[in-house]
């Protein structure tokens, strides 16, 4: 657990002292004040999520806190990367429809929108992120957590982990619930291949559905299909047969490593 949490710490930390060191850069280079320059947030933001991500993958990997290699590419998991595209789509309806249920504050909805409205935005969400969290909460802090828990009692922790660290209510069930699906693929296949894949999935729809339909991911399921809850239901049904299927394949498909 040291470990683990020791990693975590520093995941934090990293991200704080990048998110401030970019705000100062930016503040003398425009001749603004500190202040000034995080109500630019968004442009600050995704340089800061630049940084603090190459800072991280150099810490993480070259302090072995997460072991990387080509290993599990080489058995040629093509099966299983596309059982992970299948549940990545699956759950994403779903989760929208227990968030609903749960009505728990979205604190950085505004933010989170115009990062999403620049294309680079889609280097911080859909590309940094899932290579950087993975490497850190599946390759880094699950592994120590297996060396001394129960597989479903790392998972689990290691999910909670990943949910906490979203800092944001209306994020936190969603990041659990696909953090224990990650981390069971990460203990199945001793590789961040598959989560990383399902993160980038996940963030990608998230990312094209803001951008291509920008009024879509403001409304609410019950808004979207015309306040009838009967195609609410289905809709979340239709998931369910996209995902049981896929973690039926997964674990069928998935060596233990």
């Amino acid at each position: 657990m040291k470990k683990a949490l020791l990693y975590l710490v520093v995941f934090v930390a990293v991200q704080i002292l990048g998110n401030y060191a970019v705000s100062l850069v930016w503040a003398w280079a425009e001749g603004v004040t500190v202040d000034e320059s995080l109500m630019m947030s968004v442009p600050v933001m995704i340089v800061s999520s630049a940084v603090y991500s190459l800072i991280l993958l150099i810490i993480f990997l070259a302090c072995r806190w997460c072991v990387v290699s080509r290993t599990y590419l080489k058995s040629r998991p093509v099966g299983v990367l596309f059982w992970v595209v299948i549940a990545a789509l699956g759950t994403i309806i779903p989760s929208e429809w227990l968030l609903e249920q749960m009505n728990l504050p979205n604190v950085n909805a505004e933010l989170f929108a115009k990062i999403m409205a620049t294309p680079w935005g889609y280097l911080a969400i859909c590309i940094f992120a899932p290579l950087v969290e993975e490497v850190v909460f599946r390759g880094a802090i699950l592994r120590a957590l297996l060396e001394s828990y129960r597989p479903w009692i790392a998972i689990l922790i290691s999910a909670l982990f990943f949910a906490v660290v979203h800092f944001n209510p209306a994020q936190m069930p969603h990041a659990f619930l696909i953090g224990v699906l990650m981390g069971w693929m990460y203990w199945r296949t001793g590789s961040i291949i598959p989560g990383i894949l399902l993160h980038w999935v996940n963030n990608t729809v998230a990312f094209v559905v803001a951008n291509l339909f920008p009024g879509l991911s403001e409304m609410s399921l019950d808004e979207l299909f015309g306040g009838d809850q009967q195609r609410v239901l289905l809709a979340v049904a239709f998931s369910f047969c996209l995902l049981l299927p896929a973690l039926f394949q997964l674990n069928q498909r998935m060596k233990r490593a």
